[in-house]
């Protein structure tokens, strides 16, 4: 799995990419959680369980990348490991993280939400599938 964050005007983008779908998924995670921290700085030790559906797999990356925002909002968590399965348009993944500690993560944006821009999931020409969009931070 690879991640990576690419840069848009006022924005961050988010990129996953990986050998399955679900893979690439979890590097879209990954590379959101990285919007605001190191994510070698997050622990995973707290189990989250998340699921979402969506007709297309396009919005179901907005989804699940929503879903991640209202669980760290909510939660008041920061997560760094993303077990994901998709099937038929439907995610269920287990999420690892832990309480934010502004010390140590050094939080350095606040993720308020996935957008529809620059939102692309495809299988690359190379077989590796790729998620990505913009974030607002």
């Amino acid at each position: 799995m690879i991640w990576e964050t690419f840069p848009h005007e006022a924005d961050v983008g988010v990129r996953g990419i990986g050998a399955t779908l679900a893979d690439a998924f979890a590097g879209a995670a990954t590379a959101m959680t990285s919007a605001i921290c190191d994510p070698a700085r997050v622990v995973p030790k707290d189990a989250v369980v998340v699921a979402c559906t969506a007709p297309d797999e396009e919005m179901l990356l907005v989804d699940w990348l929503n879903a991640l925002v209202y669980e760290m909002a909510t939660r008041r968590m920061l997560f760094s490991r993303f077990e994901v399965s998709i099937e038929d348009h439907s995610l269920r993944a287990i999420v690892w993280g832990e309480p934010v500690d502004v010390a140590r993560h050094q939080p350095a944006a606040e993720v308020k939400g996935a957008s529809f821009c620059e939102l692309a999931v495809n299988r690359e020409p190379d077989g590796r599938w790729l998620a990505q969009c913009v974030v607002d931070v």
